[in-house]
């Protein structure tokens, strides 16, 4: 049996162990999967144990993800262009590698589970941290119309824009500063949502028909997911989805197969 394992602080929400349990089931590999509290001090000295100790893959999340990345002997184009990764893995040659699948989770749980279109679209992205960077890295490789970052500190918004010059195109908006274009697509990556608080959009800034896509999830709506609803969002949904297809991309990535997620997802849902 192979060890999996996430590692971050806080832990104890972490759905990844039921979800990689669920995977393993489903694809009949014999795998074991536990979430561990680590600190960020000695978060490389764990990590090294983890791998030297047989360990198969790590997930990692808050606040550890660019430290993974630093960690790592080599990255995939998306953990680059994201400088923060999420999963890790050894090679035969002992390498440790990163990968950073938080992107592709968002934009499959958008294009296959709920049918939204990126391509053509324009996007406006809330936040201006690492789950903008992730979701960005992969959101500019499905050729959308335009891509707008708005943070409550702008220059934290101008710095993710340059990091991506060269890749995309990207805009940075005060909040609430007029664009001009209409947004189809909103992304809140902020973690106001964490204490039940909400970026007052107006609804002047978006499309007639526009989608909300919440990061955070929970078992009723999140603050913003109210927000959008309050102002007549076409499409409002929250980030459950994104967080069983990153994990699944992870899956993939250690053990070659791809599990099924709908049924997942679902089980997920009604245990909220």
């Amino acid at each position: 049996m192979t060890r999996y394992a996430v590692m971050g602080d806080p832990i104890a929400q972490s759905k990844s162990p039921q979800i990689h349990s669920q995977f393993a089931n489903l694809t009949k590999q014999n795998v074991a999967y536990e979430k561990l509290r680590v600190e960020a001090h000695e978060f490389p000295a764990r990590v090294n144990a983890f791998f030297n100790g047989g360990g198969g893959g790590l997930n990692v999340t808050v606040p550890h993800k660019e430290d993974a990345f630093a960690l790592a002997d080599t990255a995939s184009p998306r953990a680059a262009l994201a400088k923060a990764a999420n999963t890790l893995g050894m090679d035969v040659a002992g390498k440790l590698w990163a990968d950073n699948t938080d992107g592709i989770g968002l934009v499959r749980d958008l294009e296959n589970n709920n049918h939204c279109t990126i391509k053509d679209k324009n996007i406006l992205i809330l936040g201006a941290g690492g789950a903008a960077r992730g979701a960005m890295a992969e959101l500019i490789h499905r050729q959308p119309a335009s891509l707008t970052i708005m943070n409550r500190t702008t220059s934290r918004a101008e710095a993710l824009r340059d990091d991506f010059t060269g890749e995309f195109p990207i805009g940075v908006r005060e909040l609430n500063q007029p664009n001009t274009v209409l947004f189809d697509l909103v992304i809140n990556a902020t973690s106001m949502g964490l204490q039940n608080q909400t970026l007052e959009l107006s609804s002047e800034l978006f499309a007639a028909k526009f989608t909300a896509y919440d990061m955070m999830y929970g078992a009723t709506d999140t603050a913003f997911m109210l927000w959008a609803k309050s102002i007549k969002a076409d499409l409002v949904l929250d980030g459950l989805g994104m967080l069983v297809e990153q994990a699944a991309e992870s899956f993939a990535l250690w053990r070659g197969v791809r599990p099924h997620t709908k049924d997942v997802i679902l089980k997920l849902r009604n245990e909220l």
